[in-house]
């Protein structure tokens, strides 16, 4: 009995097996690609990495970085917003340089008045003190004068009627009174004369150094707004009200490195393609080093959509490959030519500046 049972479960193991193994192999159909990859369109064509940018005639996207440290206050801007240039994008905390610049203004002002005093030199009321104070000696001149003639008279007619010390006290008073008569005149002639020029002269350097100082003080206040150097778009806010930023731009807490705090593109309508050529493929391009006769066609990842872009301009500089990740402590040895094309994207492809694109060049035949 035993050993039927072992039989009949041999059997059906074995058959187990055999199903199993007839079933397993068969092949599935493949599934359908989501998307085609990126076919070669030229005979003699160069792969190339791509990043889409927004057009600009000379350079790249704007990067604005604050030319001074603070604390940000307000955000006037969203992004994706058109802005003309000189609207405000971003205002720092100004407390105190407002109120530094404040003082300066206030300094060349009073400057200014002194200035304007020296030259108003002299007041009708000092001359007229200085006139009466000519009166005034000349009248005490008189006086003595008048004493020490009498004194002389009656010495003459009677020489024991005049002390000889009271002769010399009066004889000195007249000179005293001389000199002072002397004095208020020259004092008078110096208050007519006004201002003496070497004053007016320091004062007006003292006026231009501080208008100068006041200037700078209000120029490096306006840094502490950021306003859009161009009309575009803002493309990226990297900061946030009450986020403390620098010359260096703004700490990203996911990159562990600073960016700019804003950047700008530009209107849209037309979109830039920043393509990276290898240095070892440069010998293929066709005109390299006037740019002429380069065609490219840009295919979008993740699409079956393929646009053919104009060339705009070759950068002649090499430079490494690690513009493509932004990563400052990457380390790399490829280095690469930018070259720049042109596209105007199509309306059922959504296309940004930032994403990575695959190109093909036309090379040399």
């Amino acid at each position: 009995m035993k050993i039927r049972w072992l039989f009949i479960l041999s059997v059906a193991g074995a058959a187990t097996g055999v199903v199993a193994a007839i079933f397993y192999a068969q092949q599935r159909p493949p599934l359908p690609p989501a998307f085609e990859p990126a076919a070669n369109p030229y005979k003699t064509g160069i792969y190339a990495n791509g990043i889409i940018e927004s057009y600009q005639e000379n350079g790249a996207n704007i990067n604005l970085y604050p030319e001074v440290a603070g604390t940000v206050v307000r955000i006037p801007v969203r992004e994706g917003q058109e802005v003309r240039r000189g609207e405000e994008l971003l205002v720092i905390e100004d407390s105190v340089q407002r109120a530094l610049a404040a003082q300066q203004q206030a300094q060349a002002e009073a400057a200014e008045a002194v200035l304007a005093q020296l030259k108003a030199l002299p007041r009708k009321e000092t001359l007229d003190v200085a006139r009466a104070q000519v009166e005034a000696s000349a009248a005490g001149l008189r006086t003595v004068q008048d004493q020490f003639d009498k004194l002389q008279r009656s010495y003459a007619l009677n020489a024991r009627s005049v002390s000889q010390d009271a002769m010399d006290n009066a004889a000195n008073a007249v000179r005293v009174a001389r000199g002072n008569v002397d004095v208020a005149r020259r004092q008078l002639e110096l208050t007519r004369a006004g201002a003496w020029v070497y004053d007016i002269r320091n004062q007006e350097r003292q006026v231009d150094a501080l208008r100068k100082a006041a200037a700078a003080s209000a120029a490096l206040l306006g840094k502490f707004v950021i306003r859009a150097p161009v009309d575009g778009v803002v493309m990226s806010v990297n900061t946030a009200v009450g986020a403390f930023v620098s010359s260096l731009g703004t700490y990203g807490t996911y990159t562990q490195g600073y960016t700019p705090v804003i950047v700008m593109g530009s209107v849209p309508g037309t979109l830039a393609v920043r393509v990276y050529v290898d240095e070892i493929l440069l010998q293929r391009l066709p005109g390299a080093k006037a740019g002429k006769g380069i065609q490219a066609r840009m295919f979008v990842r993740g699409t079956n959509t393929s646009i053919p872009l104009e060339f705009l301009r070759m950068q002649p500089y090499v430079t490494p490959k690690i513009q493509l990740s932004d990563q400052r402590t990457e380390r790399v040895d490829v280095r690469v030519l930018p070259l720049l094309f042109k596209f105007s994207p199509p309306p059922d492809v959504n296309v940004y500046p930032g994403q990575l694109v695959d190109v093909y060049v036309s090379g040399a035949s």
